[in-house]
């Protein structure tokens, strides 16, 4: 498989956790952690399901990965979620020490990769993992519009 197609195809994973994530009733938003090319942990949002403020899509993701390799690391790991991070998962990201982020839609209101504080701009970040935006963009932007449209 082609990097193009790969990075694809792991964004359509993360895509089918965010509207998983919708249809329960949760901001669609959905995030996978890949390593050696295959998905070892995926998540939706459960902030409403789990009454855990912190229970975003990254930070179920990192989680799930870190207890299946065993390692508070995930070195050889890359991360594909539909939105740009906010401060709290950028911050995970960091600690994991994730190789690659690969997100949708800019946030410019709560994200913190390119948008907001930009966590990994900063001078005390721990890890700056290799960032690439605008995978999946369009199909991630308008499952949050409609989202937040029917909220209205």
């Amino acid at each position: 498989m082609e990097k193009r197609d790969a990075i694809a195809t792991f964004m359509d994973v993360a895509l089918t956790a965010a509207r998983a994530a919708e249809a329960a009733g949760e901001v669609p938003i959905g995030c996978v952690v890949v390593q050696d090319n295959a998905v070892i942990a995926a998540a939706g949002n459960r902030t409403v399901r789990d009454r855990d403020p912190t229970a975003h899509a990254e930070m179920l993701a990192i989680r799930d990965a870190a207890r299946k390799l065993r390692s508070e690391r995930l070195v050889d790991c890359d991360l594909y979620v539909t939105l740009e991070p906010c401060a709290m998962c950028a911050a995970a990201i960091s600690f994991a020490r994730i190789r690659r982020l690969y997100y949708g839609a800019a946030d410019p209101k709560g994200g913190a990769v390119d948008s907001g504080v930009r966590f990994f701009a900063s001078a005390t970040c721990h890890h700056r993992p290799d960032i690439y935006s605008g995978i999946g963009e369009q199909t991630s932007a308008a499952l949050l519009r409609a989202f937040f449209a029917g909220r209205r």
